[in-house]
């Protein structure tokens, strides 16, 4: 199985960054896809997670309303659109398949088993 992300980079606070994180190996419209992120110096915490289908998605609260997080399976990608981009975003992001057994679990690192090598987001102030 490989999960691989790309689009991160540098940008100015307030500016918008679009994350994309394709997987193969696994039949990718069967998993629920999340994005985690972890800064320097403190532990990973959820970003986004959509399920299976697209139908439903979830958000920490310090991102709902800038970030988007959207599937395509016909390409085996879910992306994650992020605006109004602030400091403390900065982190690396990593990308994540899985089959949560609940709701709560969408939110959990445990409730995925695929891990992609993450992505750089910086922001600048």
């Amino acid at each position: 199985v490989d999960v691989v992300e790309s689009g991160g980079g540098l940008v100015q606070a307030g500016g918008s960054l679009r994350l994309s994180c394709a997987a193969s190996g696994i039949t990718f419209s069967a998993y629920a896809m999340a994005w985690f992120r972890q800064a320097p110096g403190k532990e990973r915490e959820f970003v986004a997670a959509t399920d299976w289908s697209g139908a439903s998605t979830y958000y920490a609260d310090s991102v709902k309303g800038r970030f988007n997080i959207f599937r395509e399976n016909t390409k085996n990608t879910v992306s994650l659109q992020m605006n109004n981009l602030r400091p403390e975003d900065t982190a690396v992001y990593s990308c994540a398949a899985g089959r949560p057994w609940s709701v709560d679990d969408h939110y959990r690192s445990g409730g995925y088993d695929y891990w992609g090598q993450g992505t750089q987001v910086t922001i600048s102030s």
